[in-house]
């Protein structure tokens, strides 16, 4: 029977767990730095990866691997390890199974799509970005500038608050406008976007919208129809998985789009879109990663057990959230960047300790067992309009597995600088 996450300070009883005891399937969290237990913080970058997942990618390579649709035992084993994957990565973003695509990562993917896209813009035609945005949700855009003569438009951030200028938005729209590309979530920080309200404003104008959900899967259930949005991309290894892309399109979409692809490859949906011999290991990885985060709920479906988890999930980041945000705050020479606690975002937070580049505070941190990420994060614009493009910025970010403790250990660290 699926199981719930326990809540901080209730009891455990029937059907739920404690979080020592989701901690106990992971086995990087048993490894110690300097005789300090470690403390992951650097889930934003990539999350550590649940034992179930490694053993579902060890059984594929050990008992199935194999090439696609050939007529004999392995092959046709791999083909339905493939199908049941899209069945349950459609589960997490309520899509179709024909309308998921694997790829080597959100990158790739990204710029895959951009080819085929561009293939019906013509010069003049517009695509319109955010500041907040990944790189890898700007340079795909970018490139179409060079090989279609597309104009790229950048929508503002208010650096004072970390969110999108939806007046600047709203004015760089036009009748030439195709696309609009926008993030779920800021991996920087942390910011959530209005992605229901930017698809609405790019149909209203005949465009499409794709959305990076690649920072924002890990801690909200994505829900694609009721965004409506055309397309979507993340990344496992973000969600307790390995290093595989998911790349969601409309199934009508990915049936009529020029992507570049080898003659003999399969010409239906949503194969088509995908190039070469696929990651079947990181695929089958894929699959157990959703099941995991299926597993920390109850509920009669797999889609209803990730929505009640998500919800833990989300109860349990936003404590952690609001007590780094407070005890950073009550330093005097950290600051602190992003929406503040009780708006809508993800349990990551930036901040610069002044005098000290981010990669020192993350190498003293790491030296009592705290691990996280410093520098840009590939959000580049965001830090140059925080203006910290010398030394970026430190990032920490809680996951299904973070502690309070550890959080106490992060503060106690910062104000030990």
């Amino acid at each position: 029977m699926p199981v719930a996450l326990k809540q901080p300070g209730t009891s455990t009883g029937a059907g739920i767990i404690s979080i020592d005891q989701v901690r106990e399937c992971f086995p990087a969290l048993a490894r110690t730095h300097n005789g300090f237990p470690i403390a992951y913080f650097d889930g934003p970058g990539g999350t550590q990866v649940p034992r179930a997942v490694v053993e579902a990618m060890n059984d594929y390579l050990y008992h199935h691997n194999a090439n696609t649709h050939w007529a004999y035992p392995t092959s046709e084993e791999t083909d339905a390890i493939i199908d049941s994957a899209r069945s349950v990565l459609a589960d997490f973003l309520n899509a179709e199974p024909t309308e998921i695509v694997f790829g080597a990562n959100m990158t790739t993917l990204t710029f895959h799509l951009a080819r085929a896209l561009g293939r019906g813009y013509k010069c003049n035609d517009e695509i319109l970005v955010t500041e907040l945005e990944h790189h890898a949700n700007i340079a795909p855009w970018h490139a179409l500038e060079q090989e279609r003569g597309v104009t790229v438009r950048l929508a503002r951030m208010i650096p004072e608050t970390g969110e999108l200028d939806w007046d600047d938005f709203s004015k760089k729209l036009s009748e030439r406008t195709k696309l609009i590309a926008i993030g779920a979530a800021s991996n920087a920080l942390g910011t959530i976007n209005d992605v229901r309200r930017a698809a609405k404003m790019a149909h209203s104008l005949g465009a499409q919208i794709f959305i990076d959900a690649v920072h924002y899967a890990p801690h909200a259930l994505i829900d694609v129809r009721d965004w409506d949005c055309d397309f979507l991309a993340c990344s496992a290894y973000k969600f307790y998985g390995p290093h595989i892309g998911i790349l969601f399109g409309r199934h009508d979409l990915l049936g009529s789009l020029d992507f570049p692809k080898l003659l003999p490859a399969p010409d239906s949906a949503p194969e088509r879109a995908e190039t070469g011999t696929q990651n079947h290991e990181g695929i089958a990885g894929a699959a157990a990663a959703v099941d995991f985060l299926a597993s920390l709920a109850s509920g009669a479906t797999r889609r209803e057990r990730l929505h009640a988890a998500f919800q833990r999930l989300h109860d349990r980041g936003d404590a952690l959230f609001t007590q780094l945000w407070d005890g950073l705050r009550e330093m005097e020479r950290v600051r602190l960047y992003g929406p503040p606690p009780g708006t809508k975002r993800t349990p990551t937070i930036a901040f610069t300790v002044n005098g000290i580049p981010s990669i020192e505070v993350a190498k003293k941190l790491a030296q009592r067992g705290v691990f996280l990420s410093h520098g840009d994060f590939y959000a580049m614009t965001v830090v140059e309009r925080l203006g910290q493009t010398l030394h970026g910025v430190a990032r920490a970010g809680c996951a299904c597995y973070t502690t309070s403790q550890e959080a106490d250990r992060l503060l106690a660290g910062v104000r030990g600088l």
